[in-house]
């Protein structure tokens, strides 16, 4: 199993020590992620450092030298507890809002980054969280391809293309077949055990930079896959809140 990288929440006032120190490490292994850019971030946990006066010249730079951009919501805020098509979360800035709604901050964030010299077709929903007309609103706005869902290939449904996430991390790790999926991480929150953890997994060979998935053969997905993706999420988020209740 190839292993991809996707990094959230990347915004002007993120924990840039943190942003750094994983620069560093997929730099030392030449290895070049997915990253999430907030357009115009709003929430307050993601604001660590004084915003970075240079941001969107420096994320120009990341993107020349192969680094992939997603457009990461709008303002990273949450306005809703619906977990949408892909509930692993329990909690939306999109879902359940009416299309009219999801339409004009799709469209406004989506000025910002073309204001700013970004051009993406991908987006990354915060908290993993997207309805229908979500998906309505971004197609409307030339998005095509959305980072989320489960699988081991890149795959096609509901008029995108998914670059999935892994289920389980050390299941991924263990699977010897020759499918990609995308480990997700949060740089601001991460410390020193989780930046070893990095290291051994760039150390290990697996790790491969994100446009590997562009060369891979897109796969259809049918409606009893979509429910089948769906039972599983609700499932890991229910295990999760489990573990939260006995710990």
């Amino acid at each position: 199993m190839k292993i991809a990288i996707r990094m959230d929440d990347i915004t002007p006032d993120m924990d840039w020590g943190k942003f750094n120190r994983f620069k560093d490490l997929l730099d030392a292994h030449r290895i070049t992620p997915l990253i999430g850019v907030v357009p115009k971030n709003k929430d307050e946990k993601l604001s660590i450092n004084p915003a970075r006066e240079d941001f969107w010249n420096y994320i120009r730079q990341l993107r020349d030298r192969g680094w992939i951009i997603a457009m990461h919501g709008y303002k990273h805020l949450y306005t809703t507890k619906d977990p949408g098509l892909f509930p692993i979360g329990g909690k939306s800035e999109f879902a359940g809002l009416p299309f009219e709604r999801q339409d004009e901050m799709i469209r406004k964030a989506k000025r910002i980054f073309r204001t700013n010299g970004i051009e993406t077709d991908i987006f990354m929903a915060p908290s993993h969280s997207f309805d229908r007309n979500t998906l309505t609103a971004l197609k409307k706005n030339g998005f095509n391809r959305i980072t989320d869902g489960f699988g081991t290939e890149p795959f096609r449904a509901l008029d995108f293309v998914f670059y999935p996430i892994a289920v389980k991390r050390s299941d991924s790790l263990k699977d010897t077949g020759d499918g990609i999926v995308t480990f997700v991480y949060h740089a601001n929150t991460m410390d020193d055990k989780d930046f070893d953890k990095l290291k051994e997994l760039l150390e290990s060979g697996k790790v491969v930079s994100y446009s590997e998935f562009f060369t891979r053969q897109v796969q259809d997905r049918n409606t009893f896959g979509q429910v089948k993706q769906y039972a599983l999420a609700k499932a890991k988020y229910l295990a999760v809140q489990l573990r939260k209740l006995k710990g």
